[in-house]
């Protein structure tokens, strides 16, 4: 298979697109029909987010259940799955799964226990900063084309790490189906307290405002589809959270000593994910791009999703041929990638050098597709050029920190004075009059 190949940094700067994850104006058609049966004639995508919050602020349940029956053809008695479910769940799977899942949860508890920011007081100083995590999270599992327990245990676990006291999960019922076991499974090992089977943007406005039974949380993790996202940018500020993501995309890095058939698998890897995703290869050697291109051909044919994956790689794939690694790597730093793999000769060389990337992973045995389920740090990252200004998420999105000032009358005698200037610059009299009193009081017993 042919990528279009775009020859120079410079070209593929004006070729490389990006998709809006708010973009609600090119949906296909039946998507559109569906939006007016449900909704009437003339309401938008982006309405018919904004109508289905309102109702559930307002309503509450009885909203939740009107559009779970509406949207998804499913009747809702009880929103939380019972013990009963959870057990049945437990008792399906595979014992290799649940081992291997259990080894996910470990290797990504010990990351974010690496990575947990301390308290730090100086009683001296008069200086320090408390930790302090969230009270409750709420989880988002998306049951469309595929079931992710990867992304529970990657949410979960870092809250759980973080301290968070209440953690719990929303995932949508599908008519005459169970939920997904594997998901369920993956929060019983992750530490979920509770499970609730609704989704889309009622489980979003749900999360977000509060009902008779699902908690009001104070952070919404998880990914969905663009309705779900144009959800969540509209409760942000009621409640936090992590961000907002578009389609998923890899950047690989390789010069002519990678395994050409480890590029393809791994630009293979990313495109099977969704129509809309970006597999991206930039290299200086056009006798590796001849055979990736080989290798594209022979596993997209068994591949079970080569069909999807190949749309993809068509619709947003690339090759870039640049004249040198360094080339290459400011390249990807342009783009700012979710994912940015090395697999050049000595990657650790080059890492020191990245600016922006979501995750960096080196060499021909840290694929992508490790970080997305064992390798430990958590596989939400940002999307669409925003790993510029963010990060991939992890405890620290979990927590809040608090400053703390405890200064000596030593100290506010030094400082004081600086204090009252400024207060008078921006005239804020009151603010000086309350260091000028503590000042006087000062002088008045003898502290000069």
């Amino acid at each position: 298979m042919k990528l279009k190949l775009i020859r120079g940094a410079k070209g593929a700067e004006e070729v490389l697109t990006r998709i809006d994850p708010l973009d609600l104006s090119d949906l296909p058609k039946a998507v559109l029909d569906r939006t007016h049966q449900a909704f009437g004639e003339g309401v938008s995508p982006e309405q018919s987010v904004l109508k289905m919050l309102q109702d559930v602020r307002q309503d509450g349940d009885a909203a939740v259940r009107r559009y779970s029956k509406l949207l998804d053809g499913v009747e809702l008695g009880s929103f939380k799955v019972e013990k009963e479910q959870l057990a049945q769940a437990a008792a399906s799977v595979s014992t290799e799964l649940r081992e291997s899942l259990e080894l996910a949860a470990e290797r990504i508890r010990q990351f974010h226990q690496a990575v947990m920011p301390k308290d730090w007081l100086d009683e001296e100083g008069g200086l320090g900063q408390l930790v302090r995590p969230l009270e409750r999270v709420g989880l988002y599992a998306p049951g469309g084309t595929a079931a992710y327990p990867s992304t529970v245990l990657m949410t979960a676990i870092p809250a759980r790490v973080a301290g968070v006291n209440e953690v719990i999960l929303c995932t949508p019922a599908r008519p005459g189906e169970a939920l997904n076991p594997a998901v369920l499974v993956a929060a019983e090992i992750s530490g979920v307290d509770a499970v609730y089977q609704i989704g889309g943007v009622p489980a979003i406005g749900a999360m977000a405002y509060g009902t008779d039974s699902v908690p009001k949380v104070d952070k919404i993790c998880g990914p969905g589809n663009v309705f779900v996202a144009y959800a969540k940018k509209l409760v942000q500020g009621q409640v936090d959270i992590d961000g907002v993501f578009g389609p998923t995309e890899t950047v690989v890095i390789a010069d002519e000593s990678a395994d050409p058939g480890f590029c393809a698998a791994d630009l293979i890897g990313q495109a099977e994910h969704d129509p809309l995703a970006t597999a991206i290869l930039i290299t200086d050697s056009q006798d590796l791009i001849d055979r990736v291109e080989r290798e594209l051909d022979e596993q997209l044919n068994i591949q079970l999703r080569g069909d999807l994956a190949r749309q993809a790689l068509e619709r947003q794939g690339r090759i870039v041929l640049v004249e040198s690694v360094a080339e290459a790597v400011e390249l990807a730093d342009r783009i700012a990638p979710e994912h940015m793999c090395l697999m050049v000769q000595d990657p650790w060389k080059w890492a020191g050098t990245v600016k922006h990337a979501g995750g960096l992973f080196l060499g021909e045995y840290s694929p992508e597709v490790m970080g997305d389920y064992v390798a430990g740090p958590s596989h939400v990252m940002p999307t669409g050029g925003t790993a510029r200004f963010s990060s991939a998420l992890s405890v620290h999105q979990f927590l809040r920190t608090m400053p703390v000032v405890s200064l000596s009358a030593d100290d506010f005698q030094k400082l004081g004075p600086a204090a009252i200037e400024i207060a008078k610059a921006e005239g804020l009299d009151g603010h000086a009059t309350a260091v000028r009193m503590r000042l006087d009081k000062l002088q008045k017993l003898g502290r000069n």
